[in-house]
């Protein structure tokens, strides 16, 4: 189950339980809805919850990152696991954005909210 939230350009996703190809549709929906009529989108994804996700959603997640490589201007996933870390920053291969992990919540929306370039 997911829930998402737009502000302005920022679209937070949680994710709770098992991540599904449906819950992925809906984040795409989202943030092609955005990016279609606003441009470049910033994303909080809090994975805190996420007890574990389908290899549809995998795959789903490559294609959908190789089909926007620029429609997002920063990325911040919020996570206490080390997979799910290393698995954000393999993700960044296939999008021309900053993406940084974090375990602090309140450092992630910190980050996402300076305006600028990647190295701040």
């Amino acid at each position: 189950m997911i829930t998402t939230d737009q502000q302005g350009s920022l679209i937070s996703l949680s994710v709770f339980g098992e991540f599904t190809l449906a819950d992925f549709k809906e984040f795409e929906s989202v943030v092609g809805s955005y990016t279609r009529t606003a441009g470049q989108v910033s994303l909080f994804v809090d994975l805190r919850q996420m007890a574990d996700f389908t290899l549809d959603v995998a795959w789903e997640e490559i294609q959908f990152s190789r089909q926007h490589p620029h429609d997002f201007r920063r990325i911040a996933v919020l996570t206490e696991s080390q997979w799910i870390a290393w698995s954000a920053w393999l993700s960044q291969a296939f999008v021309d954005t900053d993406l940084r992990v974090f375990d602090d919540e309140a450092e992630a929306r910190a980050w996402l909210s300076v305006s600028g370039d990647a190295s701040e």
